[in-house]
């Protein structure tokens, strides 16, 4: 099996030896970039499986360069920054962004989100799974029949639930801002109404986890959004 190809776009040396160091440890091929222009030619000519990249770059913004990336790349995002505002999360996740992490972060967390995209990546590139059937926990969804079976008993989902379920699914490891989800869910002209999310996703909780105020698959990113978490291959 070929070793992941990962491209990190930091400005900082010393931040980028410091990854790059811990990607090789989990033998993985690491390739770095110290702005946005070179990382495009690297992204480019490297056709990295996933990519990390820094937003405060010195020839620009890193969410610009997001953009342009998702004009020819579906490779996943990973985004570092020191910039811990949620707006800046949410612009950074609307621009094409899969996930982000808020510096200083530590080495666990650096692999357990590197790995959970490269998963993610794997599942989609190979076309999901054999059948429309999803597991995560003691939860298997059929997105064909829409059959929910919670340990091994049938749960009632509603219309509405059923497709943010699907929602979470179809975008399993990535950030799903708020406006994503309910533009998804709800349709245009529901962007703006977060409300109708924190009430269905309050119930789907209750009817799926094991312990609603402690989530484990329906995870919560604070004011940014939700991501589901645990599917199964």
């Amino acid at each position: 099996m070929s070793k992941p190809r990962i491209l990190v776009v930091e400005d900082e040396s010393d931040i980028r030896r410091f990854i790059r160091l811990s990607l090789e440890r989990e033998d993985m091929t690491v390739f770095e970039a110290a702005d946005a222009s070179q990382g495009r030619i690297e992204s480019a000519s490297r056709q990295p499986e996933l990519l990390i990249i820094d937003l405060g770059l010195p020839d620009g913004d890193g969410k610009d360069l997001i953009r342009q990336l998702r004009g020819w790349s579906s490779a996943p995002v990973l985004v570092l920054s020191a910039r811990d505002r949620e707006e800046e999360k949410v612009e950074a996740l609307n621009a094409g962004a899969d996930d982000f992490l808020t510096k200083p972060f530590g080495v666990p967390e650096l692999i357990a989100r590197v790995r959970a995209q490269l998963r993610r990546a794997s599942i989609v590139t190979s076309g999901g799974p054999a059948s429309s059937i999803v597991r995560f926990g003691d939860i298997s969804v059929d997105l064909a029949t829409y059959e929910v079976i919670r340990a091994g008993e049938a749960v009632h989902l509603t219309p509405t639930e059923f497709r943010l379920l699907a929602a979470l699914i179809r975008g399993y490891g990535r950030v799903l801002t708020h406006r994503q989800l309910l533009l998804d869910v709800w349709g245009p002209g529901y962007g703006d109404r977060p409300q109708y999310l924190r009430v269905y996703m309050g119930t789907l909780r209750q009817k799926l986890e094991a312990d609603p105020t402690r989530p484990l698959h329906l995870v919560t990113e604070l004011q940014v959004g939700y991501r589901l978490a645990g599917l199964s291959n």
